[in-house]
């Protein structure tokens, strides 16, 4: 092992812990339990992060990536159990998806701004004003079957100093956008009270959406549906579902277009037709959640922790 690797190295390889006292899976539905087995559970990965999100599959490194907002670090853990930092001191870096050509792209709170990095480990800017101003703190972003990158933009980061800069908004609004990197255009596609996690249906054909103005006061703790054309033009949006405990932060839209949400209780599953699949408890308050590889595993941030569950594969 090189200095470098011992220097970034935050977790030894070596198996998951097991999570104690946490319910099993609940399943409102029997076609839940062909997914999530009631005698799963939980394991834990990491546990010392400060404020945990924003993870995705990294393909190109063949690791899970997390950020630690508040520890300003975007983090790996590798399939031998060790964790590593990928990218130290950030500026807030939220969320985090990975594009067509294989690059990892970031939410920067801090810069409010798109970034990117190459497998490589070279460093992009993208984008960073919409009509020559800035955004207020780019949260989430999702890439789209055409390589544009579609992101929200609340004001979380100007207003929580443990996770950006305190700042007014230049813009006046709180956003959907789309970039596309071929023409470096930017879109504005919906406003929201306060636009949070974002994810499309398997056949690109629907945009779902999270408000989580509950956070501030607001009512917001929905998902919508937005029906996406064949310009990339969004249709009015429709209530998909309102989320209770808490509010829908981050969430993922599976093969099957069930979405998987987070949410104060855990990860709550609903079906593509609205209906209630069943709940994944979390013993803290779960911020996001993605997919391994083939969907066979589920990766939860929650807090300090991050975890795993393993799914019976379709």
């Amino acid at each position: 092992m090189t200095v470098e690797q011992r220097s970034n190295l935050l977790r030894q390889p070596g198996p998951p812990e097991p999570v104690p006292h946490v319910d099993p899976p609940r399943a409102s539905d029997p076609c839940f339990s062909e997914v999530v087995p009631h005698h799963a559970r939980l394991i834990s990965l990491y546990d010392q992060a400060i404020f945990s999100e924003g993870p995705t599959w990294w393909t190109a490194r063949n690791i899970l990536v997390w950020s630690d907002i508040e520890g300003r670090r975007v983090l790996g853990w590798h399939p031998d159990g060790c964790v590593r930092v990928v990218i130290d001191a950030t500026p807030f870096i939220n969320g985090n998806t990975v594009d067509r050509d294989g690059n990892l792209v970031h939410c920067e709170h801090g810069n409010r701004r798109l970034s990117r990095t190459a497998p490589d480990g070279t460093y992009t800017a993208l984008v960073e004003t919409f009509d020559g101003r800035r955004f207020n703190a780019p949260n989430d972003v999702v890439c789209a079957a055409d390589g544009a990158l579609w992101f929200s933009d609340p004001t979380y980061g100007l207003r929580l100093p443990k996770q950006g800069v305190l700042d007014v908004s230049d813009l006046g609004h709180h956003s959907v956008y789309r970039f596309d990197p071929a023409d470096d255009s930017v879109r504005r596609m919906a406003d929201l009270g306060q636009p949070n996690g974002l994810a499309f249906a398997p056949d690109g054909r629907i945009l779902y959406v999270s408000d989580t103005s509950r956070t501030e006061g607001g009512d917001g703790h929905t998902i919508y549906a937005f029906a996406v054309g064949e310009d990339a033009s969004l249709g009015e949006r429709r209530i998909f579902a309102e989320i209770e405990p808490g509010f829908p932060d981050g969430f993922r839209v599976d093969r099957r277009g069930w979405i998987w949400t987070s949410s104060e209780a855990g990860v709550q599953v609903f079906s593509a037709e609205g209906h209630r699949l069943g709940l994944i408890p979390t013993p803290q308050v779960c911020s996001n959640c993605c997919f391994g590889p083939g969907e066979a595993r589920l990766f939860i941030t929650s807090k300090q922790h991050l975890y795993a569950l393993d799914l019976t594969a379709a």
